[in-house]
C-alpha cells in the first residue's frame, strides 16, 4: 500500500499539472480572452505544424528500425485497444434507446484522447530518457489510431459516409509526419540532416505539449449542452474509465509485458473519450446528442481515475 500511495501522489501531482494547462485554454475562452476563431486558429497550428514537427523531430533523431525492431506492433496495439473498447461499448449501447443515441455512446467509449493527453502523462511522469522512448511509442501508436479515427470514426458519427467522406482525412498532418519520418530513416537520408535544421524542429515541438493543452481545455469550453443524459454519462464512464482500465490492467499483469509497453497500453485505457469526436460532429453537422457532455465528463471524471488507474499500475509493475 505504501507503493500505492506515492504513486498516487506522483501521478496526481502529474493530472494536476496537466489540469492547470487545459484550465487555462477553458478560462480563456469562456472569458473572451480567445474567441472560438483564435481557438480554431490556434487548434490548426497545433495539429497541421506544431505537433507534426515535434514527430518528426523526436523518431529522426531517436528512432532507427534496428533499436525499434518491432515497431510494427504499435499500430497494432492501436487497432487492438479499439476493438476491445468497441465490444465493450456494444456491450453497453444495449442499455440506450435510439440508434443515434447507441452509436454516440459506442463512438465515445472506443476512442480515446490517445495524444495530447498521454504524451503530457509521460512527459509528468517519466525520466528524460524514458520519456523518450514512451514518446516514440505513442507516435507509432498514433499512425494505427489516426487511421482509425478518421475511417471508422467518421462512419459511425455520419449517415452520409459514401457522399461527404474525405479520404484525405486518413492521411492528417501528424499521419504524414510519421510516414516521411519513417522513410527518411529506412533509406538512411535522416542523418544527413543538419543540426541547424533539427534543432528549430525541436524547439517548435517542445511547444506541443502546453498548447495543445490549452486547445483540449479550450475545446471542452466550446462545448454546449442543455440537458445532461445521465445514463449516458454513467455507463461511458463505467465503459471508458473503470471496465476498460481496470481490463487492460488485468491483462498486462498476467501477460507480463515489458514495463514501458505496458504503461502505454495502460495510459491509453484509462484515457478519457478523445476531443475528435466532437470535431467529427461539428465538421459533419451531425446532431450533437451525447459527444459533448461525454467528452466535458470524461475528462472531469478521470481527473480521478486516471492518477487510480496509473498509480494501481506503478505500484504492481514499475517498482519491481
Amino acid at each position: 500500500m505504501p507503493h500505492f500511495f506515492t504513486s498516487f501522489k506522483i501521478t496526481g501531482l502529474a493530472m494536476a499539472q496537466i489540469f492547470i494547462l487545459g484550465a487555462i485554454g477553458y478560462f480563456l475562452v469562456k472569458r473572451k480572452i480567445l474567441a472560438e476563431e483564435g481557438l480554431a486558429a490556434l487548434s490548426r497550428l497545433v495539429v497541421e505544424i506544431i505537433f507534426p514537427v515535434l514527430i518528426f523531430s523526436r523518431l529522426v533523431s531517436g528512432f532507427n528500425f534496428q533499436l525499434y525492431a518491432d515497431w510494427w506492433i504499435f499500430p497494432l496495439i492501436s487497432l487492438a485497444i479499439t476493438v476491445v473498447a468497441m465490444a465493450i461499448g456494444f456491450l453497453l449501447m444495449r442499455f440506450m434507446r435510439g440508434d443515434k443515441h447507441k452509436i454516440q455512446l459506442l463512438s465515445l467509449v472506443g476512442f480515446q484522447n490517445s495524444g495530447y493527453l498521454p504524451l503530457a502523462m509521460v512527459a509528468a511522469l517519466l525520466p528524460v530518457a524514458e520519456a523518450s522512448t514512451v514518446f516514440i511509442y505513442i507516435f507509432l501508436f498514433l499512425l494505427g489510431f489516426d487511421l482509425l479515427m478518421w475511417s471508422a470514426g467518421v462512419f459511425m458519427l455520419t449517415s452520409e459516409m459514401a457522399k461527404k467522406f474525405e479520404l484525405g482525412s486518413l492521411f492528417s498532418p501528424p499521419v504524414i509526419a510519421n510516414l516521411i519520418s519513417l522513410v527518411l530513416i529506412s533509406l538512411g537520408i535522416a542523418k544527413f540532416i543538419p543540426d541547424w535544421v533539427m534543432k528549430p524542429a525541436s524547439m517548435i515541438g517542445n511547444c506541443t505539449l502546453p498548447l495543445a493543452m490549452f486547445v483540449v481545455g479550450g475545446n471542452i469550453a466550446c462545448m454546449h449542452f442543455v440537458k445532461v443524459d445521465k445514463k449516458a454519462v454513467f455507463l461511458m464512464s463505467l465503459g471508458k474509465l473503470i471496465i476498460l482500465p481496470a481490463l487492460g490492467l488485468w491483462l498486462i499483469l498476467n501477460l507480463n509485458l515489458p514495463k514501458l509497453i505496458g504503461l502505454l497500453i495502460m495510459i491509453q485505457l484509462a484515457m478519457p473519450p478523445a476531443t475528435s469526436l466532437s470535431v467529427i460532429i461539428r465538421h459533419y453537422k451531425r446532431e450533437d446528442l451525447l459527444i459533448s457532455q461525454g467528452v466535458f465528463f470524461g475528462h472531469l471524471f478521470s481527473l480521478l481515475t486516471i492518477p487510480l488507474f496509473l498509480s494501481l499500475y506503478f505500484a504492481l509493475v514499475m517498482v519491481k
